[in-house]
Order: structure tokens, then C-alpha cells, then sequence
């Protein structure tokens, strides 16, 4: 997916300065209790399905947007996981961001997992006690959405 518009019109703005968006991220478990991963074009690596809050959009519905865009999965949120402030960051062109990141755990309702957009190289569903390399806020989510209760955690 291309860069969304606001950012490109914020950017006209703004240059390369500090962005401060709204990150979300899914952590989707089907009833066999396997993870939904797509493998990032960008990097190679796999990551969780995740994606930007747009202007005047809910986070639940954006990240319902963003899952299928990435796998051709329609996902149901369940309950918020963790609310984060990710450190700065820099893409290669120069834009500065920093995400403020809400993770959903999420249970899909229909579709086939597949690449569904430009961004992903391979999407499937992966068994907990087989992952391939992940990052360890991506784990530390996996972790969270296992435990019991409606609560949402939040990191400080």
C-alpha cells in the first residue's frame, strides 16, 4: 500500500521532521491457536499484521482495514493488548516518525490467508511452538494475548 495520503500532505508541510502517528497491530489467532504473519516486502522479514490509523477513522475498524488489505482475512477485534510508544525512527528517504502503537488480539471470521497488497511477500497461518524469527515486542504481544482477561495492559 502506498503511503496514505494525509502523511504525503503532512509531509509537504513538514519535510522531514518528526511525525507522530498512530500505529495498530493484530495479533490474530485462528481457533487452532496459529498466528496470522505476513513477510514484509521491504525487510523479508515476518512480522504481524499492522498498519496506520487514519484521520477520523476508529482503531478497530482501521485495524479490521489494515489486516485484510494485508491477507485477505476478515478478523474480528477482541480486546486491546498494549498501548506503546515505540522510540523514533527514520525511513532511507529521511522522514523521521514515532509511533504510538495499539495491539489488538483478533479471531478471523472469513477469507483464506494470501498476499493481498504490494507490501507482502508471503502470508500464512503459523503454529505458536514453530515461529520464524520475530521481533521481541512482537513476541512479548504473542505472549499477551494468551493471557486471561478483558483487561487491557498498558505499558508505561
Amino acid at each position: 500500500m502506498p503511503t496514505p495520503k494525509f502523511i504525503l500532505e503532512l509531509r509537504e508541510k513538514i519535510g522531514h521532521d518528526l511525525l507522530w502517528l498512530t500505529g495498530l497491530t493484530a495479533v490474530v489467532l485462528d481457533e487452532h491457536d496459529r498466528i496470522l504473519l505476513v513477510q514484509r516486502v521491504d525487510t523479508g522479514r515476518w512480522s504481524l499484521p499492522a498498519g496506520i490509523l487514519e484521520p477520523g477513522e476508529q482503531p478497530a475498524v482501521a485495524l479490521r482495514r489494515e489486516i485484510y488489505e494485508e491477507t485477505a482475512v476478515e478478523a474480528e477485534v477482541e480486546r486491546l493488548l498494549n498501548v506503546e510508544s515505540f522510540p523514533p525512527a527514520a525511513y532511507p528517504n529521511g522522514d523521521q516518525v514515532q509511533f504510538l502503537d495499539l495491539c489488538f488480539r483478533c479471531r478471523p471470521i472469513a477469507g483464506t490467508p494470501r498476499v493481498n497488497d504490494d507490501e507482502s511477500l508471503d502470508v500464512r497461518w503459523w503454529p505458536l511452538d514453530n515461529l520464524p524469527p520475530l521481533r521481541a515486542e512482537e513476541l512479548r504481544f504473542i505472549e499477551r494475548a494468551h493471557s486471561p482477561g478483558e483487561t487491557p495492559y498498558y505499558l508505561t
